[in-house]
């Protein structure tokens, strides 16, 4: 049976007045200075918060995975050999300024999807109306902005190969790949110049820019590779979990390989005051951040808070693991780079609950995770309206209110 909850630090519930303040703030009053807060996540877990945690800070850094491997993003990484794309693109949306002029209609033309049923002549009509700025999606844009996103689709459909596969494409995707395309190959200069015109209140770049793929071995001793595989696993049904987490150059015959995260990432981390592993999909949105060599060691270097908020509903990755085993894993996970001395302290400081709404597998043991000198801070994360999820905006509040001294 799992231990009646204890944690430590409690607020009451959503109406503290801490958290009633945080709620209450003018939505941009001071956020070009607010918290530079760095978050180790991928997926679309993250995106309703992001579109809140804008409000309250500009300098929120976003290192998301590169290792998709269905969809849109699968059939671009085939043809042009790059990282995928979609998680990025989609984060660089929800922290996109609100306020912005053509705002609205760019998310909308961004977020805009070809059919999945059309002919491959009518696709390609379709994108080159887009291309030509003839489209009702692109006409709505402003002039300025209509224009930029107009040459870089121009990029991309003139490198399309004859044979690429429109179905599903996200014009979002094509823009950024023109972006690339029109970059030299350079995904961080054209993610600099996609922000820029995108107007994003925040950063936001993949952890490594590597071609890899992921590999999960399972506890029958199974491998699985790609991402995409791996989300679609049924562990709880199969009676299994993932025991292994790496990365294959790959995806259809596992060659174990080594990334490398680039120092520009490493500088960011050491610049950031809190470190934040949000809440997602477990293995491939949260730890495969943590697989190149280097960012366990970067996060061990620095003295901010470094927070963990698992996931509420049920994570179908953690199946098998309960709560203080997945902290255990991320602890794992983290001392795999830095060493087996490294003191659990410099790589987790906090774990963020709610004892009173979340569902956590295994309940939660509070007297284990503070064996693992690990503090538990409890905060409302659930409201009624999302359960049995995090609230975005609960959850950015919560995030707010970890203390910045250590």
């Amino acid at each position: 049976m799992p231990k009646d909850p204890a944690p430590l630090n409690p607020l009451p519930d959503s109406e503290s007045p801490v958290l009633r303040r945080l709620s209450e703030r003018p939505a941009q009053d001071a956020a070009g200075l607010g918290r530079r807060m760095l978050f180790f996540t991928g997926g679309s877990a993250l995106d309703s918060a992001s579109r809140a945690l804008k409000h309250y800070t500009h300098n929120s850094v976003h290192l998301v995975t590169p290792y998709d491997s269905g969809g849109s993003s699968a059939i671009l990484r085939q043809a042009f050999g790059m990282p995928a794309i979609g998680d990025l693109r989609s984060r660089l949306m929800s922290l996109a300024d609100d306020r912005a002029t053509g705002h609205p209609e760019g998310v909308k033309l961004f977020a805009h999807r070809l059919p999945t049923d059309a002919a491959s002549s009518a696709l390609r009509v379709e994108l080159d109306s887009i291309v030509r700025g003839e489209h009702a999606l692109v006409k709505a844009v402003d002039l300025h902005n209509r224009n930029l996103i107009c040459v870089q689709l121009a990029a991309f459909r003139e490198a399309m190969p004859e044979d690429f596969d429109l179905r599903g494409a996200s014009i979002g995707n094509l823009v950024l790949t023109g972006t690339w395309l029109r970059n030299a190959r350079d995904l961080d200069s054209a993610i600099a110049e996609f922000a820029q015109y995108a107007a994003v209140l925040g950063e936001v770049h993949t952890v490594t820019n590597d071609n890899y793929h992921l590999m999960a071995q399972l506890s029958d001793g199974s491998r699985v590779l790609g991402e995409h595989r791996i989300t679609g696993l049924d562990l709880a049904r199969r009676g299994l979990r993932i025991e292994r987490f790496g990365l294959s150059q790959s995806q259809e015959d596992y060659h174990p390989v080594t990334s490398l995260l680039p120092e520009s990432r490493r500088q960011m981390i050491a610049a950031a005051q809190m470190i934040c592993f949000p809440p997602g999909s477990f293995y491939t949105s949260v730890l495969a951040n943590l697989l190149p060599r280097g960012a366990g060691r970067a996060i061990a270097a620095t003295q901010v808070p470094k927070v963990f908020v698992p996931s509420l509903g049920g994570d179908p990755e953690q199946a098998g693991l309960t709560l203080t085993e997945s902290v255990e894993r991320l602890l794992g996970v983290l001392r795999e780079d830095c060493g087996s001395g490294t003191p659990n302290s410099r790589l987790l400081s906090h774990v963020v609950l709610d004892s009173r709404r979340g569902r956590y597998n295994g309940g939660i043991d509070a007297s284990a995770l503070k064996a693992l000198g690990v503090e538990v801070l409890e905060r409302p994360l659930v409201s009624a309206g999302s359960a049995p999820l995090a609230d975005a905006q609960l959850l950015v509040e919560a995030l707010l209110s970890v203390p910045l001294q250590r």
